[in-house]
């Protein structure tokens, strides 16, 4: 026979209170050792159901996000990127500019952090409640041509047309065919003063005219792009190459 506890948590679970439910053991117990009152046990029960939600919201949107290994900014290393300083990091991880659709364009040479960075701020936007996604510009056109094929690129577009803030990782890489050039600025016309975009770039604006074959395209845009944005030009060595690891402990033969 049940107990009434156990008839509690069955109730919590076909009400799909499931973060309520896993809380009642602890809750009552806490309730007769501290004999808090009515008022502060049910307080109690609703804050662990929506601790447990957003929980579970944070972990679908992280899945969503896509987010390369690292992406922790508090590993940001001052000493070693240059163009940027630890004030104006921390004032990007604040996060404010998401509010005013502001985009941002990491410009540098290769291992210069652009990708950190960029995924650093894709991590603190997930971590403030916002929608984001990472996806480099290889992914992404290869979403681009799938999303008319299958179902899932189909739901993964749509992903990306409702975030709050898209990455977009290595922009104008390589050369993109024209049928995806037009879609690629669908994407960024759609979100553009709806949401923010991070690019990161090796290549100047000059230079996606070359990428994209076409001039009218590349500037349409830019113009989107650059419209509320802040351009970071980040310079110094590569920093995975001054990292490089080795087989051997030492070259002494």
């Amino acid at each position: 026979m049940e107990t009434k506890t156990e008839n509690l948590c069955n109730l919590a679970r076909q009400l799909k209170l499931t973060g309520a439910g896993g809380a009642i053991n602890d809750l009552l117990i806490s309730a007769q050792q501290k004999q808090i009152s009515y008022l502060d046990f049910a307080f109690g029960l609703f804050n662990a159901e929506i601790d447990h939600r957003n929980q579970q919201n944070l972990a679908k949107r992280l899945r969503n996000a896509k987010l390369p290994a690292n992406h922790d900014l508090e590993l940001w290393q001052e000493n070693h990127l240059g163009g940027i300083s630890r004030k104006q990091v921390t004032q990007l991880r604040e996060c404010i500019w998401l509010e005013q659709n502001f985009n941002i364009i990491l410009m540098g040479p290769s291992g210069t952090g652009k990708t950190f960075i960029a995924a650093g701020l894709c991590y603190e936007a997930l971590l403030k409640g916002y929608k984001a996604c990472f996806r480099s510009m290889e992914q992404l056109i290869h979403l681009l041509k799938m999303k008319d094929i299958t179902k899932s690129a189909a739901r993964e577009y749509m992903v990306l047309l409702n975030a709050d803030l898209l990455v977009i990782d290595d922009i104008m890489m390589f050369p993109i065919e024209r049928k995806q050039s037009v879609t690629l600025f669908n994407l960024i016309d759609h979100l553009h003063q709806n949401a923010s975009i991070v690019v990161t770039t090796n290549k100047s604006p000059d230079e996606w005219v070359k990428v994209l074959d076409d001039e009218v395209l590349a500037a349409a845009i830019l113009d989107r792009l650059l419209f509320k944005c802040e351009v970071v030009k980040l310079s110094g060595k590569s920093y995975r190459l001054e990292n490089r690891k080795t087989i051997f402990e030492n070259n002494v033969l």
